[in-house]
């Protein structure tokens, strides 16, 4: 027998953990770790928003300020103009660098394009654009002055300075035009920021109205969904399933089918109408469609679910024994309930208002089918830009215009919010 086989085992040494910066550094690799695995999770969301949301949004603010159609056509014109006060008449090299840059214009629809973008600035530079450009050549070797007396022996109204400020001014790839006139604000021939006219202004107002739609709409939501949700609220599991279903309901069908169905609804001789005169309310039809009432009626039934579904979520959270140690010491119901019960769910109602508010001021589709004339709100201004007039700066500009109003609305509710949390 061998001798070795009767001696004990010797228990292995322990593996020695690591300590001091050898453990520090473990650590920090796992920690690293972690965070390139959480990256790598998340990457793909991070490109699909770039992608279709940052990317989009970056085009549309920098179309807002971009004023290319002038600036990449006339360059000749536009060098020979920037020393120009604009006071006297402009300079022979002027007209030259026109001939030039005109004749160096490869299609009629890329004339059509600059003279469509002059004639916002001053009448009549569309049919001077696209009648000099038609008539070219003029001549060939020309001086600058012989370039002058040819283009205004073609047509006199290149002797006017109006034609050659609207040139001068849209010379610069970057303008704030399209800004200023979503605000009702211009630049005049010297380049000064000064209002519209009277009989001009009109985004103003449709930014007012846009606003004021959209704060009725808001507050409409809030007085039927707010009790709409306490009462979800107290309901058993169950029944506030069954409920909530039916106020998800309407997600569940297109915009455009909802609104058809208020189409008749409210027409003289809908439902609503018969209705009322069924009943002696009133003797004639009432006018609820193609009016700002029949807009309203139909966006707060369309945005009613994005009210209550904030306000149902924080309700629920609600201990409903404070509102009952209020009643047991003493207070009324109703006055416990508006000073217990109602300021827990503030943060809910600033949630769904804020939600139901930036929703409506986008609204187009409500208001194009259901409102008049004069209940238009911003974004069918935008539509009305991108597809009719083909004025992708301006339409660019009044998105700009909605986008800065929501940004603004988001950070007062994120100061509220933190005020609240604050206070709590």
């Amino acid at each position: 027998m061998d001798a070795t086989a009767t001696l004990p085992l010797m228990p292995a040494a322990p593996a020695k953990s690591p300590t001091g910066p050898a453990l520090a550094l473990q650590l920090r690799r796992v920690e690293r770790r972690k965070r390139l695995r959480a990256i790598a999770l998340t990457l793909p969301l991070l490109i699909f928003l770039a992608v279709t949301f940052l990317v989009p949004l970056g085009a549309l603010l920098v179309r807002a300020v971009e004023n290319p159609e002038v600036a990449g056509t006339l360059g000749k014109t536009g060098a020979a103009l920037a020393g120009w006060d604009r006071k006297a008449a402009p300079p022979d090299a002027a007209y030259a660098g026109l001939l030039a840059d005109l004749g160096a214009i490869p299609e009629t629809a890329q004339a059509g394009v600059l003279a469509r973008r002059l004639n916002t600035d001053v009448s009549g530079a569309r049919s001077l654009i696209m009648s000099t450009y038609r008539a070219l050549p003029l001549g060939t070797n020309l001086t600058p002055a012989e370039a002058r007396e040819k283009l205004v022996a073609h047509d006199p109204r290149w002797a006017e300075l109006p034609y050659w400020w609207a040139i001068a001014k849209n010379s610069s790839r970057w303008t704030p035009d399209y800004l200023l006139t979503a605000v009702d604000l211009k630049r005049d021939a010297k380049g000064d920021i000064e209002r519209v006219g009277v009989g001009e202004a009109a985004f103003s107002d449709i930014l007012l109205r846009t606003f004021s739609i959209s704060a009725i709409v808001t507050l409409l939501c809030i007085a039927l969904g707010y009790p709409l949700a306490y009462w979800l609220s107290t309901l058993n599991e169950r029944r506030a399933n069954l409920m909530m279903i039916l106020v998800l309901l309407p997600f569940w069908t297109s915009v455009l089918v909802r609104i058809a169905a208020w189409i008749v609804l409210l027409q003289s001789n809908g439902l609503v109408n018969r209705f009322l005169m069924f009943t002696g309310l009133t003797g004639e039809p009432v006018p609820l469609l193609f009016n700002r009432l029949g807009v309203i009626i139909a966006m707060v039934h369309i945005l009613l679910p994005f009210m209550i579904l904030p306000l149902y979520s924080v309700m629920k959270s609600v201990p409903g024994n404070f509102v009952r140690a209020a009643v047991s010491l003493g207070s009324p119901p109703l006055a416990a309930f508006f000073r217990v019960y109602v300021p827990q769910t503030y943060p809910g109602v600033a949630a769904g208002g804020l939600l139901v508010f930036i929703t409506s001021i986008g609204y187009y589709v409500t208001p194009a089918l259901l409102g008049g004339a004069a209940d238009q709100m911003l974004s069918y201004y935008v539509a009305q830009y991108t597809n009719v007039d083909v004025n992708w700066g301006m339409a660019c500009a009044l998105g700009s215009v909605l986008l800065t109003a929501t940004l603004i609305l988001y950070a007062v509710y994120r100061r509220f919010a933190k005020a609240e949390l604050s206070l709590g």
